[in-house]
């Protein structure tokens, strides 16, 4: 009896043990499966250098990925998703979280000649997520924070022979009630002057808001400005290169949640890709999304900082500059001989580097002339920039060139013959949209136009989103309603005061902008509302590797001498700027630094008078050169301004008004 009861003991003791070993080993099972997911829910969040913003990734119970942004502990993005669905892929459910990266440094330095500032170093913290779904699939979700925001990107591992084809993003941007946005809508394709939209050319909306469903249905443009309590949030992408189509956000954003959209039918390049797909392994550009206040935002590089590095080419051609442009002011019967003799002449006589020749100079003026004016703007030392059309059948605009450009062989052929006649760059017009196809004919035109040593503006286009880091020739492009709108209809130039003052806080944040600034002289049969100091100021305020400029040498005799010699020494290479005094579509004061000069610009969005103190103690001059509007209608006033006495400054705009300060 006591043998039997000793080995039924040892079998309950053994089963015991072996139902405890079951069950750790189902639960560290489980665990492993779930690979830490309750672990990933609890992680710490991953902060910024200086630890004012942070971001804190989650995996919701129903294994959704999602993200939120706070600073100084506030959350100022709420739960935000993440994912993509492809067509043989789903990222947006069933997520397992397997592991996580520990945290590392990132840190880059790097120059740029078209840019708010010369040279540009990027300290982060980033943080990678590697997760799975229930295919077994893997996507990493990587993370990067600064001082100045948050950035993050889809990466795909693997290698494969196929591409892999995204049909939805569900990445989203979620603002907390009451906050409020200053968005751009995005034109439907196909639609405006002879099909050329969508070219990033319509007004703001402003202090709305959030949830505002936009006016048209294809959505919002980058970058998007929010405002929540005292912080500022602009959302864009960086490093889109043909590998992936140019987003927007949604045209409906239900509870204040933004998602990304992609690019419409029409958007494409003919029989080409519209939608994203890649082989693998694959990157997606980076969601970008900068954070803290205004002067955070005006001061931030992130656009370019998540960009590529330069690829490698022979940058010794790469010169910014000013340039003269006759079709502005004087439309198409400018583009002749002898006008465009005489705007080589006025960009000479302001020492401004380059010259823009039009539509239509194949037919009005030929190759064998447009020769001849090269050789003579080079004894003048000014380089000829001529215009395309894109060609594509995206468009039926009638301007010519409109053959040159769309197929690699011929626009080769064509930029060897520009460059054995002496020409600097070519500005190309209407692409009409922001599918993948298109998306490469940039970075393809881009290429060709490097190995020809030519100069590259585009119009009628896209965003830069971070290109001109990667490709140094280009310049600047316009995505944005620019100087010739206000030429075409009064009600644009009843908006440009407000709609210039939007412009350093959203477009020209990050990315160079063709606006075309500067006319001190009028414009034919419109009112023009902005002040002659107004418009002087928007040659410091607006960023573009050339800056084309809309007064004619007939507008520039007007202006006093002091204003003329002003024209001709304003840089366009800054070494660094600063954000003064602001806000979105009703003030904006940047000074920006070019060797050991300081150049102050202020302009007014509003019709009415305003006093500004500003404090410009970064300055160690004490003395400088302060223009403004004079009591005259269209008149300039010159004084000098004294800071010796206190580092604060107090100005007075007048309605729509402006000012320049020089140290």
């Amino acid at each position: 009896m006591k043998r039997n009861s000793l080995r039924l003991r040892n079998k309950l003791i053994a089963l015991f043990w072996a139902l405890l070993l079951a069950a750790i080993s189902s639960c560290s099972s489980t665990k492993s499966e779930q690979g830490g997911e309750r672990a990933g829910d609890a992680a710490t969040p991953l902060a910024s250098p200086d630890k004012s913003i942070s971001v804190q990734f989650r995996l919701s119970d129903d294994k959704r990925a999602f993200y939120s942004i706070s600073r100084n502990d506030s959350v100022v993005l709420q739960d935000s998703k993440l994912g993509v669905e492809m067509e043989d892929a789903d990222f947006t459910q069933g997520l397992v979280l397997e592991s996580v990266s520990g945290v590392e440094q990132v840190r880059d330095s790097y120059e740029m000649l078209n840019a708010k500032r010369r040279y540009n170093t990027y300290t982060a913290n980033k943080q990678t997520f590697h997760l799975r779904n229930e295919a077994g699939q893997k996507v990493d979700i990587i993370f990067q924070v600064s001082d100045d925001g948050v950035a993050f990107r889809y990466y795909f591992p693997g290698e494969s022979t196929d591409k892999k084809k995204i049909s939805k993003e569900i990445t989203s941007f979620k603002l907390p009630e009451g906050a409020k946005a200053w968005l751009q809508p995005m034109s439907d394709a196909k639609t405006g002057w002879e099909k050329t939209n969508p070219s990033y050319e319509e007004h703001y909306q402003k202090d709305i808001a959030v949830g505002t469903p936009s006016p048209i249905k294809a959505g919002w443009v980058f970058p998007a400005l929010f405002r929540s309590g005292s912080t500022w949030l602009l959302v864009t992408e960086s490093a889109s290169y043909g590998d992936y189509c140019g987003s927007r956000l949604h045209a409906e954003s239900p509870g204040g949640e933004y998602s990304i959209d992609f690019p419409q039918e029409e958007e494409k390049y003919p029989g080409e890709v519209l939608n994203p797909e890649s082989a693998l392994p694959w990157f997606t550009p980076w969601r970008i999304v900068a954070v803290g206040s205004l002067k955070t935002i005006a001061e931030s590089t992130l656009g370019t900082d998540l960009a590529k590095p330069a690829v490698t080419m022979d940058q010794s051609f790469i010169k910014p500059g000013k340039a003269s442009w006759s079709w502005v002011i004087l439309k198409d019967d400018s583009t002749v001989y002898n006008v465009q003799k005489r705007f080589i002449d006025y960009a000479a006589d302001m020492n401004w580097s380059y010259c823009l020749i039009d539509a239509d100079w194949d037919r009005k003026i030929g190759y064998e002339k447009i020769k001849e004016l090269a050789d003579y703007a080079k004894t003048k030392n000014v380089g000829l920039v001529l215009w395309y059309n894109s060609a594509g059948p995206w468009n039926t605009a009638p301007y010519t060139p409109r053959d040159k450009m769309l197929t690699r062989e011929v626009r080769q052929q064509e930029f060897a013959r520009l460059q054995q006649m002496g020409i600097k760059g070519v500005k190309v017009d209407f692409f009409g949209g922001d599918g993948q196809s298109v998306m490469q004919y940039y970075i393809d035109i881009l290429n060709d136009a490097a190995a020809h040593k030519l100069l590259v503006n585009f119009h009628g286009c896209t965003l830069p989103r971070g290109w001109q880091r990667t490709y140094p020739n280009l310049m600047t492009m316009e995505s944005i309603k620019g100087m010739e709108f206000i030429t075409f209809e009064q009600r644009n130039a009843d908006e440009a005061a407000t709609h210039n003052t939007m412009l350093p806080f959203t477009r020209n944040a990050f990315d160079p902008m063709d606006f075309t600034p500067v006319n001190l002289s009028g414009v034919p049969n419109i009112n023009r509302r902005t002040t002659v100091g107004h418009e002087l100021a928007l040659s410091v305020l607006f960023l573009s590797g050339i800056q084309h400029y809309a007064d004619t040498p007939q507008g520039m005799q007007t202006v006093p001498p002091y204003v003329k010699d002003f024209m001709r020494q304003v840089p366009v290479v800054w070494d660094d700027s600063r954000f003064v005094d602001g806000f979105p579509g009703k003030l904006a004061v940047i000074a920006r630094k070019a060797g050991d000069r300081w150049y102050v610009a202020g302009i007014n969005g509003e019709n009415t008078e305003k006093k500004v103190q500003l404090d410009l103690s970064f300055i160690s001059q004490t003395k400088g050169q302060y223009i403004t509007d004079g009591k005259e209608k269209a008149s300039f006033q010159n004084n000098t301004v004294d800071l010796s006495a206190s580092r604060t400054q107090e100005v007075t705009l007048k309605p729509n008004g402006g000012f320049v300060m020089v140290f």
